[in-house]
């Protein structure tokens, strides 16, 4: 199939994909082992090359598309308030950002702080925490910032991915991420996820300031905490007098990230403790408001857990009899089909033939996360060209 009549492709002078893939290595620093084809447009659930060759988006720009490509409604919205106010800087109020941070009390929260992403948005939470504890406790003496200070300490998980910034890759349990630029900040502890006997040793009153965790690991591998896990985090920091920090993305297309926090840690942060530039720019919180009014619907949440678990059926039942399928998991769309060997040769064949899915873990994981209104339909149509590509393994 070909790009549709009213989704036409911007060449910007270049020919085709191989042009475009060669002028980049001439230009730009590189950071991305790219996947060798040069998107243009997209629409839905699908995303079309320079060729015009169509792809069904299992990625979701990773992870963040929650309404595909094209919807109407954040389209309408987008392009509505780029002609009224795009950005401003957080020198001013805007009502937008206002209007978001209201929506976003719908959580526990009662106070937020707008970032550019989510690893903005961890770097603000480190410091947030050090200085809660700091506030908590004005009378304890500084102590010398090193490994094991009082009050500076945090606590991240095994198969962790908090972002690359420097906070953020101390958080990140994968050494690769974080080797190449050490030292990083020190202070952190990493346990084992799900582990609930030695998370209660660990974090401590007087020594742990945060406590990180993602309640489903994306990078790591597609891993799933249980309630008991995550209740018992709260419990055990609630009595050490530690933040428990939630890590999951806030986005829709546009750069987005929050910290969302209750009245008792916002009283700690003074004006000038923390900012941004661009965060939470009108333009950016109008389409975040999108987003949040369509996805918080109960009817959509419900659509999205019915999906999942359909897909996650067709997937155990089409590809678990391959001898290279050790599992298939996870929660809602987010999900992962771990595999015996590297999942770089499926990942390639899958693309040849239509399908855009990602690696995660140790390599051997298919992550799927599509956009949250995909159809039926379009699972099916996934799962067919993942059981049409399995062979590819045995080649390699």
């Amino acid at each position: 199939m070909g790009i549709p009549a009213n989704r036409g492709v911007w060449s910007f002078g270049f020919g085709e994909s191989k042009e475009v893939m060669e002028v980049e290595r001439s230009v730009l620093i590189g950071t991305y082992a790219r996947a060798p084809i040069v998107l243009a447009s997209g629409k839905g659930c699908k995303l079309y090359d320079v060729e015009g060759r169509e792809y069904l988006d299992m990625t979701s720009g990773i992870a963040v598309n929650a309404l595909g490509h094209g919807d109407p409604d954040w389209v309408e919205a987008v392009s509505e308030q780029a002609d009224i106010l795009t950005h401003v800087s957080n020198v001013y109020y805007s009502i937008p950002q206002v209007e978001l941070a209201k929506c976003l009390e719908c959580s526990f929260a009662d106070r937020i702080f707008f970032s550019n992403s989510g690893t903005e948005a961890n770097e603000a939470a480190i410091k947030f925490g050090r200085k809660f504890q700091r506030f908590s406790h004005p009378d304890v003496k500084e102590p010398p910032v090193m490994p094991g200070v009082t009050f500076l300490e945090y606590i991240s998980f095994s198969n962790s991915f908090h972002g690359r910034t420097m906070g953020a890759l101390a958080l990140t349990s994968k050494e690769h991420y974080g080797s190449p630029f050490e030292p990083v900040m020190p202070g952190v502890t990493f346990l084992e996820y799900g582990n609930i006997q030695t998370a209660k040793q660990v974090i401590q009153r007087g020594k742990t300031a945060a406590v990180f965790v993602e309640p489903i690991q994306g990078e790591g591998g597609i891993y799933s905490s249980t309630t008991e896990f995550l209740q018992s985090l709260r419990n055990a920091c609630d009595d050490a007098g530690a933040l428990l920090v939630f890590d999951e993305p806030l986005a829709g297309g546009l750069p987005i990230g929050a910290v969302l926090v209750t009245e008792r840690v916002a009283a700690a942060i003074n004006s000038g403790d923390h900012g941004s530039t661009f965060a939470g720019g009108p333009l950016v919180c109008k389409a975040a408001l999108t987003v949040l009014d369509k996805i918080r619907n109960p009817s959509f949440l419900s659509s999205v857990s019915k999906k999942g678990q359909y897909f996650k059926e067709l997937l155990a039942q089409k590809l678990g009899r391959n001898p290279h399928v050790k599992e298939v998991r996870g929660l809602g769309l987010i999900i992962g089909i771990e595999l015996d060997l590297p999942a770089l040769p499926l990942v390639d064949e899958c693309r040849n033939s239509g399908l855009l899915v990602l690696t995660a873990g140790k390599g051997n994981v298919v992550r799927l996360v599509p956009p949250l209104v995909i159809s039926e339909q379009e699972l099916e149509h996934a799962a067919e060209i993942l059981l049409k590509c399995l062979p590819v393994l045995d080649s390699n």
